[in-house]
């Protein structure tokens, strides 16, 4: 495989990222700003943080546009862009409950203005999928090339089956108009900025313990998860979008983790009086998710560098201040 190559210098460069006002978009702008490019930044605000819009525009290079990416996007005709990151979607659990609709527009006519876009400008188009295309995996730990075990009519459907749609569109769009396109799956990813409210396990874990809140484990806890700090995961996202394969890669940390593991970790190291329940299981969710990451790394020297003890720090110590 080509190794990735990256810009002599980014002064000159231009990224629009879609879902700038979101916790890991907020991170992948602040990188590229700290690098000296122009970002334009771009959300509707349905999950997004005005406080993360707050941070980014004190870079004097951030843009912001207020918009609806399936809705209309913002004047850009004059504007130079060289790279448009599709990072728009919300995706928590709790989301695919309350605003289905909007995911699955976000992730379908969203993704084809973006790439409508892409088109025009001549511009490097990344779409930012998910680790949820694989489902309730079979094959343990994911690759690639695993076409996923996905319940269509499930609860979690309007997110995973959307981005499923997003990749098919991006790679048709390559196909068919020669757009430079990459692919990235995400799996699980916390750190600083999250939504305390956001219904994943390491945000409900940190704020139930530092409450001294009963902390709650949906099923056995035998279900594992991988998790990345967000630092990582801008690092690997980096990498892929200067890579030169157009196919799908994941992006992670292949460390293993139970959930009831987890759980038992943040109350140790909070000192934290919370007690472990057990509710049911929610339907369709994943009883082992872990990323192979050969394929990243067999492009670039990339291996995650933050400890879970040490990403559980930070990302306690944020929560600290909403208390």
């Amino acid at each position: 495989m080509t190794r990735v190559t990256f810009p002599e210098k980014y002064d000159d460069l231009v990224f629009l990222i879609a879902g700038a006002a979101g916790f890991v978009p907020g991170h992948v702008s602040e990188f590229f700003l700290n690098k000296g490019a122009t970002v334009i930044g771009i959300d509707n605000f349905i999950t997004g943080s005005r406080e993360n819009i707050e941070l980014l525009s004190k870079y004097d290079k951030f843009k912001f546009y207020e918009a609806n990416i399936y809705e209309g996007l913002p004047d850009l005709t004059n504007q130079k862009v060289d790279f448009i990151l599709n990072l728009a979607s919300p995706a928590s659990p709790i989301d695919f409950e309350i605003i289905p609709i909007e995911i699955m527009r976000t992730n379908s006519e969203g993704s084809l203005a973006l790439l409508e876009l892409a088109k025009v400008k001549g511009a490097r188009f990344l779409e930012a999928s998910t680790s949820e295309v694989y489902g309730d995996p079979e094959i343990h730990p994911q690759v690639e090339t695993y076409f996923g075990n996905v319940n269509t009519l499930g609860p979690r459907a309007p997110y995973d089956e959307s981005k499923r749609f997003a990749e098919a569109m991006t790679m048709s769009f390559h196909r068919k108009y020669g757009v430079d396109t990459r692919i990235v799956r995400i799996f699980n990813t916390y750190g600083p900025r999250m939504r305390a409210n956001d219904g994943r396990v390491i945000p409900n874990f940190i704020n139930q313990a530092l409450r001294g809140e009963d902390i709650t484990i949906y099923g056995d806890g035998s279900q594992t998860r991988s998790f990345c700090f967000v630092t990582d995961l801008v690092n690997a996202i980096h990498n892929v979008l200067f890579s030169h394969d157009v196919t799908p890669f994941n992006i992670g940390n292949p460390d293993e983790y139970s959930v009831k593991d987890c759980a038992e970790i943040i109350v140790k190291a909070l000192n934290s009086t919370s007690k472990i329940v057990y509710m049911p299981l929610p339907q369709d969710d994943p009883k082992r998710r872990r990323p192979n990451i050969d394929k990243l790394q067999a492009v670039c020297d990339y291996t995650p560098e933050v400890s879970f003890v040490e990403g559980l720090r930070q990302t306690t110590e944020f929560f600290k201040k909403g208390l």
